[in-house]
């Protein structure tokens, strides 16, 4: 049994991790602020799975907020998840100092507190954001990332460095896990697969940013949630680490196919209205996931179709909510 330190435990991924480690029975500590990026009530229902869980606690928290960090998460974890952040590629570019605040300062005062308080052990939530646009695929951890193309991008790779740092200085060990376009049952309103659900059962047309040929290495979340858990077992077992590892399915997926493959699945008619690309949008995402496999044993199971069969009977069930 270990005590478990889950950032952002409302949300998407979050959620599922908590309930998840809780089912194996660890001891889980969460915090989310509650961000206005979307209904409070839809992370509160995520939180209901769990939250009376014996082995549960809960905090809500600005991570920004250094003084309240440092007074409520004053305890040593075995290890800290974080991954709570501001998220969404296009609203980065529209405010990029929301990102500086809510990414890059919020993980260091979160890396200051392990410092503080012994917590040796960091998986970090980046993002498949960082590879740009990068031609050559599939992408490797060693690629050189120091081009990103949105402000959503360089926050995420600014932790990564940042986090770096810190184990250098302070001999403080990390995974910075690049997750690579998760979905799946709780996922956020404004992501695509969610969007163009409801708009389908709304009996209206689906944008589709350019020609239907950008193509998005999408990974159920459960997945996710598998490579987190090896991710935290693995450092648990191991000192002196510091790793970028994709976590992704090695399987990309057109958006003409993915927009045809949700039509399919909720059995509406498909009309799309097509649009020009959008800025900060990268053509593909690719994971090459062969380092994960090795150090990890991370091996994805859910196929694309599998993984909207289970969104939609998730949806379904809370599109009243949505």
């Amino acid at each position: 049994m270990s005590k478990i330190l889950v950032t952002g435990s409302a949300g998407f991924i979050g959620s599922h991790l908590s309930e998840t480690l809780l089912k194996n029975n660890h001891v889980v500590v969460g915090v989310d602020c509650f961000d206005e990026f979307y209904k409070r009530e839809l992370k509160e229902d995520n939180l209901s799975n769990f939250s009376n869980h014996p082995n549960f606690t809960f905090h809500e928290l600005n991570l920004c907020n250094e003084k309240d960090v440092k007074e409520k998460l004053s305890e040593k974890f075995d290890c800290i998840v974080h991954l709570a952040a501001k998220a969404g590629v296009r609203p980065s570019i529209e405010n990029p100092q929301s990102y500086i605040d809510y990414n890059i300062s919020a993980t260091r005062n979160l890396v200051d507190l392990m410092k503080d308080t012994g917590s040796k052990k960091m998986v970090f939530a980046s993002s498949s954001s960082v590879y740009g646009n990068i031609t050559e695929t599939p992408w490797s951890e060693n690629l050189d990332v120091s081009m990103p193309i949105s402000p959503y991008a360089f926050s995420k790779k600014s932790c990564e460095l940042m986090n770096h740092t810190y184990h250098h200085l302070y001999e403080l060990d990390f995974i910075n896990v690049r997750f690579f376009t998760v979905f799946g049952p709780r996922q956020r309103p404004d992501l695509a697969i969610n969007k163009f659900t409801r708009l389908l059962y709304e009996g209206k047309a689906i944008p589709m940013f350019g020609d239907g040929s950008t193509a998005r290495d999408y990974t159920f979340v459960h997945d996710i949630v598998s490579g987190i858990i090896k991710s935290i077992e693995y450092l648990q077992q191991n000192d002196g680490i510091f790793e970028n590892m994709n976590l992704g399915n090695n399987t990309p997926v057109k958006l003409k196919e993915m927009i045809e493959t949700i039509a399919e699945v909720t059995g509406k008619e498909l009309k799309i209205e097509q649009l020009p690309m959008q800025p900060g949008d990268v053509n593909i995402t690719f994971a090459d996931i062969s380092k994960a496999e090795k150090m990890l044993g991370y091996q994805p199971k859910t196929s694309f179709k599998d993984g909207i069969k289970a969104f939609n009977q998730w949806y379904l069930k809370k599109k009243e909510m949505l």
